[in-house]
């Protein structure tokens, strides 16, 4: 689903004329308030590279702060007049800092399962930020055609977590193969995780999704992909004989059967409105060549937050 412009940091070139600077800082720092999570000078300049001088920025957020519209503590800017988001964040910042290196190294275990191409760090971690016991979320992509058996085989594992009680270091929640690398979703909630996204291994299946997502540029011109030096580690044993077995027995139809085991089995627990272990509603958006974990349809929430503040500030047009 393809959103209105209404959500865009800068305005789509195809069909309206260019927001001011000012517009585009207050709709950056709308989007992040959504998270409580107030932003540095450099990151805004990053996520505005689309505008010719970071001195103009600074001269917009100058101008932001003189009329109250923003505030800043200790050189983070929100809409909110909080110091406490600062301690917040600063907090978040440093758990980020060993969970993001564990993480990189459960990401590049994870790249030697079967039918898998890429994997990358998504969700909060991908920003740099962790909560007290947080998750560590993964995107995923497989072999064409290989989705549901590569994720049966990473939750069955994932299973095997729960005994350990580190069930929250695999939290693989968006799988895509490589028959759809662009996302249907394209509004500023997917551009900014696409964006955010710390690719971990397989470069060559990276560059393929960055590619075909390239529409991110309209919601975030100039914001450079993610994508720099990456390994693309040889394949382990497991995974190739995984394969080969895998293959060999109608690996087409296996993979049919258990894309539609999952989605029916999905389709109870929303039906019963079963809740994960943190008190939200579980949900799983599926296809046969996707599988995108919502869990109290978090995307669409978030996107009716961001145009409720883009009304509050008058930047709906």
């Amino acid at each position: 689903m393809i959103s209105t412009p209404a959500y865009n940091l800068a305005a789509d070139p195809r069909t309206a004329a260019a927001l001011s600077l000012k517009e585009a800082v207050l709709k950056l720092l709308a989007y992040f308030d959504i998270f409580h999570y107030p932003l540095t000078r450099d990151e805004v300049c990053s996520f505005l590279r689309h505008f010719p001088a970071e001195e103009k920025i600074d001269q917009s957020l100058a101008i932001l702060l003189d009329e109250k519209t923003i505030f800043c503590y200790q050189g983070f800017y929100s809409l909110q007049d909080n110091l406490l988001l600062v301690h917040r964040r600063k907090q978040g910042n440093e758990r980020a800092v060993p969970l993001l290196r564990k993480a990189i190294r459960i990401g590049r275990f994870l790249q030697q399962f079967p039918f898998v191409r890429a994997v990358g760090i998504s969700g909060s971690l991908s920003k740099n930020f962790a909560a007290e016991n947080a998750d560590i979320d993964f995107f995923i992509i497989t072999a064409s055609n290989r989705l549901w058996i590569a994720r049966t085989l990473m939750h069955l594992f994932k299973k095997l977590c729960y005994l350990a009680g580190r069930q929250h270091y695999f939290c693989m929640n968006y799988y895509i193969d490589e028959m759809a690398l662009s996302l249907e979703d394209q509004n500023i909630f997917s551009a900014i995780e696409v964006k955010t996204l710390v690719p971990v291994d397989g470069f060559h299946g990276m560059e393929d999704f960055f590619t075909l997502n390239a529409w991110t540029a309209q919601w975030l011109p100039g914001f450079a992909d993610p994508l720099q030096s990456l390994p693309d580690s040889r394949p382990s044993v497991f995974k190739n004989t995984g394969e080969w077995f895998f293959n060999a027995m109608w690996g087409d139809r296996l993979d049919d059967f258990l894309f539609h085991k999952t989605r029916q089995r999905w389709l109870v627990k929303e039906a019963r409105g079963l809740r994960n272990q943190k008190g939200v509603r579980m949900g799983l958006v599926t296809g046969k060549h996707f599988a995108r974990s919502n869990p109290g349809a978090f995307q669409e929430r978030v996107l009716a937050m961001y145009e409720k503040k883009l009304q509050q500030l008058n930047l709906l047009r």
